[in-house]
Formats: C-alpha cells, sequence, structure tokens
C-alpha cells in the first residue's frame, strides 16, 4: 500500500500524520495556508528570513491545532541554506510530503527602469526560490509515491501587468515550471500545482496602495478602490480563499488535478 492510499488520521482529519512546508508561511497567504493545512491535520514547518515572525506564527499555530509546528529561519534564494533547512526539517517530523512554494516579493518599476538588480531579484525570490525548494523536498516524494507541490504564483503568472514586468515574469516562470514538473512527475504519485491570487489582502496588497499613493498623489481610499477595480467582485480576495484552495489541492485523492494554474481573483482572468 503506497502512503497515499493509507487512511491514517488525527480525529478524522486527512492529512494527518503528513509533514507539510510552507514558505513565507510567517503571514498573509503563508500564514493562512499553513494554518488551514493544519487544519487538516498536517505537521506544520513553516519557513521565512524573519526570526521574529515565525516564531509568533508558530506559538499562534500551535495553540490553535493538534499538530505539531515547527518554524526555521532561510532565505529560500540560497540553495545551501534550503538544503540545510529542508534536512533540519526532514530529521524532525519526518520526510516532506506536501510543500507549499509561497515565499515571494513584489517590486513595480517602469520597463526603462527596471535595472538588472531588480530583474535578478524578482527571479530569485519568485521563481529560483521555488525551484530550489522543489529540488529539495522531490527525491523523497518520488521515493514514497505520494507528494503535493502547490506554487503560489499570481494572475501576473498567466496575464500581463504593466510596470511589474519582472515580476510577471518570474511568476510566467512559475506556472511554467508547475506544468513542466506536473508532465515529468506524473506517474511517479506526485502532484504540481500553480494557485494564482489576484489582489489579496495582506501585508504585500498593503504596499501596493502606498506605491499608488506615492507615484500617483491619489489618496489611500482612491488607492484601494484601483486595486479592487480589476475583481469583477469589487473587492481583495481573502487569504482564506487561498488556503482553502491550497488544501484542497494538498489532498488524497486530488491525484488527477496536476498541472493547473488555480486562478482565485474573483473573475478576473479567466485562462
Amino acid at each position: 500500500m503506497s502512503p497515499g492510499d493509507q487512511a491514517t488520521t488525527r480525529d478524522g482529519a486527512p492529512l494527518a500524520n503528513r509533514h507539510a512546508v510552507v514558505t513565507g508561511g510567517g503571514r498573509g497567504i503563508g500564514a493562512a495556508v499553513a494554518a488551514e493545512l493544519a487544519r487538516l491535520g498536517a505537521d506544520i514547518t513553516i519557513m521565512g528570513r524573519d526570526a521574529e515572525t515565525l516564531r509568533r506564527r508558530r506559538e499562534a499555530l500551535s495553540g490553535e491545532c493538534g499538530g505539531q509546528v515547527f518554524d526555521v529561519v532561510v532565505d529560500v534564494t540560497d540553495g545551501a541554506a534550503v538544503a540545510r533547512a529542508f534536512e533540519w526539517a526532514d530529521n524532525m517530523l519526518g520526510p516532506v510530503e506536501i510543500l507549499v512554494n509561497n515565499a515571494g516579493a513584489a517590486a513595480s518599476a517602469p520597463f526603462a527602469r527596471t535595472d538588472p538588480e531588480l530583474w535578478r531579484s524578482m527571479i530569485e525570490v519568485n521563481l529560483t526560490g521555488p525551484f530550489l525548494c522543489c529540488r529539495a523536498a522531490l527525491p523523497s516524494m518520488i521515493e514514497r509515491g505520494w507528494g503535493r507541490i502547490v506554487n503560489i504564483a499570481s494572475t501576473a503568472g498567466v496575464t500581463g501587468y504593466a510596470y511589474v514586468s519582472a515580476y510577471c515574469a518570474a511568476k510566467h516562470g512559475v506556472v511554467g515550471l508547475t506544468r513542466a514538473l506536473a508532465r515529468e512527475l506524473a506517474r511517479k504519485g506526485v502532484t504540481v500545482n500553480a494557485v494564482c491570487p489576484g489582489y489579496t489582502d495582506t501585508d504585500m496588497a498593503e504596499a501596493a496602495v502606498r506605491n499608488i499613493v506615492e507615484t500617483t498623489g491619489r489618496d489611500e481610499a482612491a488607492a484601494r478602490a484601483e486595486l479592487v477595480r480589476s475583481n469583477p467582485q469589487g473587492r481583495l480576495v481573502d487569504p482564506a480563499e487561498v488556503a482553502r484552495t491550497v488544501g484542497w489541492l494538498a489532498l488524497p485523492g486530488t491525484d488527477a488535478v496536476t498541472g493547473q494554474a488555480v486562478v482565485v481573483a474573483g473573475g478576473e482572468v479567466m485562462p
């Protein structure tokens, strides 16, 4: 019987005894995803760069769920550091069976002012980071014959936006990586999918609002309305909505869902 067929659960939780890693798990979408996977029974390792943010999130999550929660500080653009972090996580909670590549960053600039440093930083954190984490997690998934990789991309991974060419290129790369890996792993029991949120009510959206205020002179309400305007539902996406989509993709029984770019954006983009 393969791990994917085993029905061991904690109080009926479908992901009980499975080890999930969430990068960028200290805040925003990553924190919501970690909470959702914990609710589904998984043991959690949250990774990120801010030790204090991770500590607070770990303590809160430990109090909310019945499973184990650990945190580890890591820069996902550093290959050696990623390898050490995953080795540590494996030693603490066993092989990683669910990987959510959520760590990311967004920076905006007109293309003419997008210098090589900005370009490299967007590619490294948004695309190279998932690549390195997949390399670290995949061997044990393949060996065990079961695994779930969910890459948090963006609507910027399936359409274009002005003034964020580097970010769009990186997120398109994440979707391409997702599709290529899904094909390569299709017979190995490992699914690979991307979740593509629209503007979501997180610190990143707040930063976008501040940027609009600074560059256009609009007030905060007008800047926020500009973000919301692209969503046919007239609102920002709730991080919990993204998290529930990730949770569903991580469940046993979704084996036929792979290579998909699932848009969570209120109808803004329909690929």
